[in-house]
């Protein structure tokens, strides 16, 4: 079996799977678990992606309107390393390769498309990749739906510990930001993992995708706990969105800034991730609103606490 992930939650779950070994290509995005960096990269942005959010708006919505690609695919690599079955996603076209944008020749391989809204979503995503690697000639079926059974218990019983620890605290409500320039409330799983981790979501809508507020509506608002893990971006590259933030007029004034709980995270492999590691993103909030740590400490690593307010002149 040989597999072109071209969705980095995809390539999570095929590791989680037991059939990491079957990958033989990958997209920009993938980096978890770390080895799969040395597998050939089959896709790459179509822009450049270090310049501000705004201007990664503006490009991403020009280009939309345009018809104008947003990921470079080597499809003639594609065809070189011969996937009997392809990961990608149909679930936004900005977040990563849609079926949509493979030649015809490659769509002609297996693809698997996956779309999640939620984490039934999510685990829903476990059991087609399973049922798509269960080659019946093979006879891998039944080993991969013991893997798919397997996995998912797994996440669903570390969530429902989660769950336990947080039984009766106070539950502050939180605002996840999943962009800055313009601002974007997290909708999807996000609202989901925050009720998981003792929290009482603001903004965002579960089940629907995430989507652009006006900031006054962040400021009315006025959560406890603000938790900005801006889409594809990792920790440091978060942080860098702090200006943005302070640039606000009203932002002094938030209740969560006058008390110190503004978190900046790494929204790349958590937060905006519909794969393995959206169990630990339950466990990352736990500690950000309970400093409950479960397993290992994740601050410093994972996120931050936002330590440098404007200074008014």
């Amino acid at each position: 079996m040989r597999i072109v992930s071209l969705l980095a939650s995809g390539t999570e779950i095929v590791c989680a799977l037991g059939a990491g070994d079957w990958l033989v290509g990958r997209s920009h995005e993938c980096d978890n678990p770390a080895w799969v960096r040395s597998l050939p990269r089959c896709s790459e942005p179509a822009f450049d992606v270090s310049v501000s959010s705004r201007d990664i708006d503006r490009e991403v919505n020009r280009r939309i309107r345009s018809g104008e690609p947003l990921y470079k695919i080597d499809h003639d690599l594609i065809a070189r390393l011969a996937p009997d079955v392809i990961i990608a996603q149909q679930h936004c076209e900005v977040c990563a390769v849609t079926p949509g944008d493979l030649t015809p020749g490659v769509r002609g391989k297996k693809v698997v498309s996956l779309s999640a809204y939620s984490l039934k979503d999510i685990f829903a995503s476990i059991e087609m990749i399973a049922d798509a690697l269960g080659n019946a000639e093979l006879g891998l079926k039944p080993r991969m739906q013991a893997e798919a059974c397997s996995t998912i218990w797994s996440l669903q019983q570390r969530m429902e510990r989660v769950r336990r620890l947080i039984a009766g605290r106070p539950r502050p409500t939180v605002a996840l930001l999943e962009w800055t320039d313009p601002i974007f409330a997290m909708g999807n799983w996000g609202p989901e993992l925050i009720e998981t981790a003792g929290g009482e979501p603001v903004l965002g809508t579960p089940g629907e995708h995430s989507r652009a507020i006006p900031p006054e509506l962040l400021r009315d608002a006025d959560p406890d706990f603000l938790v900005v893990a801006p889409c594809g971006f990792d920790l440091e590259r978060s942080e860098a969105e702090q200006a943005v933030l302070e640039a606000l007029p009203w932002w002094d004034d938030l209740r969560c800034v006058r008390e110190g709980r503004v978190v900046f995270a790494d929204g790349n492999l958590y937060f905006n991730r519909s794969g393995i590691t959206v169990v630990r993103t339950a466990e990352i909030l736990a500690e950000i609103l309970h400093e409950i740590v479960s397993e290992h400490p994740s601050e410093g690593t994972c996120w931050r606490w936002y330590t440098k307010p404007r200074v008014r002149v």
